[in-house]
């Protein structure tokens, strides 16, 4: 199978095309994603577009990032739902352009973040009209507010946390630690 369109093996009859995008929309809504098991693969923005492709639905993906470990297993979770909702035939597209910004993250998926206690990403600077310069950061970042007790009063533990796009950090009032889902 092509990682860029895999099948999926019911198929859809019965729906008008718009009822059937809708029911797609809402079956992968139950989709979570592997590494922040709190929000769906919709709440963060990665179901860019489903639509009809011959008698089957077309799904756009587009991953966090063009290495992640989790996009395989995305796409089969993607297309079992939509075949456990009878949706099929589907395939998934991954779509790396535009690349997938923090922004694309729902509202309620920055909800989800914050009850699941990861600090949710800020907006992103409206560097997209920007050309892409690689200078050394040196402005110190806004202090984020603790998921637990909204204190401000936090400090950065490290870059990283359990995976590349998490940075670990401290509540300085509370004192419990915390991951910060980075922007980008």
């Amino acid at each position: 199978m092509s990682p860029q369109s895999v099948l999926a093996s019911s198929s859809g009859s019965g729906l008008t095309d718009q009822s059937r995008i809708e029911q797609a929309w809402q079956a992968l809504a139950g989709v979570l994603d592997p590494e922040v098991p709190a929000l769906s693969v919709c709440d963060l923005g990665i179901v860019r577009d489903i639509k009809l492709a011959g008698d089957g639905l077309q799904v756009v993906l587009t991953p966090t990032y063009s290495g992640c470990p989790a996009t395989e297993l995305i796409e089969r979770q993607v297309l079992q739902a939509l075949d456990d909702a009878g949706l099929g035939p589907a395939r998934v597209l991954l779509q790396r352009a535009p690349a997938w910004t923090t922004d694309w993250i729902s509202p309620a998926g920055r909800r989800k973040l914050q009850d699941y206690g990861i600090a949710p990403p800020g907006p992103v600077a409206s560097a997209l009209a920007q050309p892409l310069h690689f200078v050394a950061y040196r402005a110190k970042p806004a202090a984020l507010a603790c998921p637990r007790c909204d204190s401000h009063r936090t400090e950065r533990l490290s870059a990283f946390g359990s995976t590349a796009c998490k940075s670990i950090h401290r509540c300085l009032d509370c004192l419990e630690p915390f991951e910060h889902f980075k922007p980008i």
